[in-house]
């Protein structure tokens, strides 16, 4: 099941198979996210303003179907106050209840609506999480660990890369795109300079409104990616304290053998 789900992610933004060039890439940019590295922790805020863009400009045409809308209130996520989570879930797309056989609004134990049809887009649950950027799922490990394997910086990179130029093929309306391979996108540019108003006063341009919905679809992609650094820096600690413990022990144990061992 996860294995579908991965690849139908990581396909999932090369639907318009007709504009890609076999072995063509686009031009991605490594830029910085408060999240990268082994001591990097999401931004708060502006996973409170990627939330925004995804609401108010990705969800007409994408869902987030594996996305819990309780997770919303996590500390190391968005941090919302569990009121305003509920009176979120309550705008969203109502859904089916089978017990009921009928439908009724989402509340927190619900996850985030299913957006299908004609024209709809992929849904970006695991999207920055399958899309690598500048190096692929098989770079150096180290490599990996201070720089992830680029899905945010691909994001980012869509979202930024659109030219203004278009074209028709086969009855289809192309758009150019430096980021996407093969360099023409059937989605038309979705974000324009203050298609959005933040609450906090951050200027709403392309290029911030891309890093904080880029930083977003990574949350939801690895909302638990902070409890596992956290996790894995004390195994390391652990791990460092231990063996210097062995180091000790075996030092004394062989201590009184060493001039035995001599010729």
């Amino acid at each position: 099941m996860l294995k579908a789900i991965a690849i139908a992610a990581i396909t999932a933004l090369g639907l318009p198979g007709a504009a890609m060039a076999a072995g063509e890439v686009g031009h991605i940019e490594d830029v910085d996210f408060s999240f990268e590295g082994p001591f990097g922790s999401f931004d708060q805020f502006q996973l409170q303003r990627g939330l925004q863009v995804y609401t108010e400009v990705c969800s007409a045409c994408h869902g987030l179907q594996y996305v819990p809308i309780r997770t919303l209130a996590d500390p190391s996520g968005p941090g919302l106050p569990e009121d305003q989570v509920r009176a979120y879930a309550a705008e969203l797309l109502p859904i089916w209840d089978e017990a009921l056989g009928e439908e009724r609004p989402r509340t927190l134990t619900d996850h985030f609506p299913t957006v299908a049809g004609d024209g709809m887009g992929p849904d970006l649950s695991l999207m920055a999480k399958a899309r690598a950027g500048f190096h692929g799922p098989y770079g150096l490990g180290i490599n990996q660990l201070i720089r992830g394997m680029g899905g945010p910086e691909y994001l980012h990179a869509l979202l930024t890369g659109y030219t203004g130029r278009d074209q028709e093929q086969a009855g289809t309306l192309l758009h150019e795109n430096t980021a996407f391979p093969g360099g023409w996108i059937s989605m038309a540019a979705p974000l324009s300079d203050d298609r959005v108003t933040y609450e906090d006063g951050t200027p709403a341009t392309v290029d911030q409104m891309s890093m904080d919905v880029a930083a977003f679809l990574m949350w939801t992609a690895e909302p638990k990616m902070m409890d596992r650094k956290a996790v894995g820096l004390v195994s390391v600690l652990v791990l460092l304290l231990l063996t210097v413990l062995l180091y000790l022990v075996n030092k004394r144990l062989w201590a009184p053998h060493k001039d035995k061992l001599k010729p």
